[in-house]
């Protein structure tokens, strides 16, 4: 199974420059194990909140008391809470083994919520399926859709991206066979320097 974990990281008042970079240190090692059993796949930054490190993580764990124990085990746990989303299969993902391959290109997340018009017929629901699910093979083909996943909640799935600008990808999603059927949240993101697909690269 595959989660998104959103880590954030509050450090107490009190602790020193020279205990943050240990225990950052730390972590960057442990990070770097769990790259290797694969248990971490990737790791980036989100915008900034003030205050406050957020890190994105995708994981693979058997069932989500496998990933607490995965969780639990890093060294910035001490000072982090960890939200968890489960990620389901999407038939349209390119494969579980892919991660952006182009170092120059920004990478996103994309989240999409599908909304059916009433009007439409199982015929119309098909026929634009099918229509995605060729779309979405020219941009994985492209290196531009890298993963697909199914989000909990009714028509809920989440896209990552690579591409040379946001204005870029918005004219990809605006352009997909779907769109008028969506609605999509865009997140920007930035590599973490113990990413372990960058590091791999």
């Amino acid at each position: 199974m595959e989660f998104l974990v959103t880590m954030t990281t509050r450090v107490p008042d009190g602790v020193t420059e020279a205990e943050v970079a240990e225990v950052r240190a730390q972590e960057a090692a442990h990070s770097a194990g769990l790259a290797e059993q694969g248990r971490l796949k990737r790791l980036w930054r989100p915008p900034p909140a003030p205050g406050q490190w957020r890190t994105l993580g995708l994981f693979v764990a058997d069932d989500p008391a496998a990933l607490e124990v995965v969780l639990a085990s890093m060294p910035l746990r001490i000072w982090r809470t960890d939200e968890v989303t489960e990620l389901s299969a999407h038939p349209n993902d390119p494969g579980p083994d892919r991660i952006a391959l182009d170092p120059g290109a920004g990478e996103f997340f994309t989240t999409f919520v599908l909304t059916v018009p009433s009007g439409a017929t199982a015929a119309d629901v098909d026929a634009m399926t099918a229509r995605e699910a060729r779309r979405t093979r020219e941009l994985a083909a492209a290196g531009q859709l890298v993963r697909l996943w199914r989000l909990p909640g009714d028509g809920r799935n989440l896209g990552h991206w690579q591409t040379a600008e946001a204005e870029l990808l918005r004219k990809i999603v605006d352009g997909l066979p779907m769109a008028p059927w969506l609605s999509v949240d865009t997140l920007p993101l930035t590599r973490h320097p113990s990413d372990p697909g960058t590091v791999a690269r």
